[in-house]
């Protein structure tokens, strides 16, 4: 029983990682490369697992593909905005502090609805932050709507979602690197 299990919980993975067009992941790609070429910075957030991705796809976008990324993953900047601004609203006095206009921001959210990212979104459009969404669950959630480029998982699974997430990002860093022959 465990086997079969794995088997169709792989599929089902592998299933939903390749529900993306691959035109999508080259546009973000392409986004991102315009970014660095125009000395601007990614920025890249999301809550729970979506920060640690942030974290992890930040540091590969700047290690591996050469474009200058940050995340706002630090408790101290989390806290401190989250306490006098409230924490729906924690992101979008982070971009006020960290952000410039053309540079490029990544939000990931699986549901789509977390209040501080669209809280960000908004903020980020106020800015002319140029901004990819990830989302997953209902093709409604209001994440859908701010991203220049969305790409979104037909799945209401956590762990799902938040695995293509992963995937996609790190295969556009992959793609960015191939691209450039290294």
């Amino acid at each position: 029983m465990s086997q079969h299990f794995f088997n169709e919980y792989f599929k089902f993975i592998s299933d939903a990682v390749s529900s993306i067009s691959d035109e999508k992941l080259i546009a973000v790609s392409d986004l991102a490369r315009a970014t660095a070429n125009n000395s601007k910075k990614i920025i890249i957030v999301g809550n729970g697992g979506s920060a640690a991705m942030a974290s992890h796809v930040a540091v590969d976008f700047t290690k591996v593909a050469g474009v200058r990324s940050i995340n706002f993953n630090e408790a101290d900047l989390i806290t401190c905005f989250a306490n006098d601004y409230g924490y729906e609203n924690w992101i979008s006095e982070a971009l006020k502090a960290y952000a410039d206009k053309g540079d490029l921001l990544i939000l990931i959210s699986s549901s789509g609805r977390s209040p501080n990212i669209i809280n960000g979104a908004l903020q980020a459009k106020k800015m002319g932050l140029n901004i990819v969404s990830l989302s997953g669950f209902g093709g409604d959630n209001p994440l859908r709507k701010f991203g220049d480029i969305e790409l979104w998982l037909d799945s209401t699974e956590y762990n799902v979602v938040e695995m293509a997430h992963h995937i996609w990002l790190v295969a556009i860093v992959d793609y960015m690197v191939a691209k450039k022959g290294f």
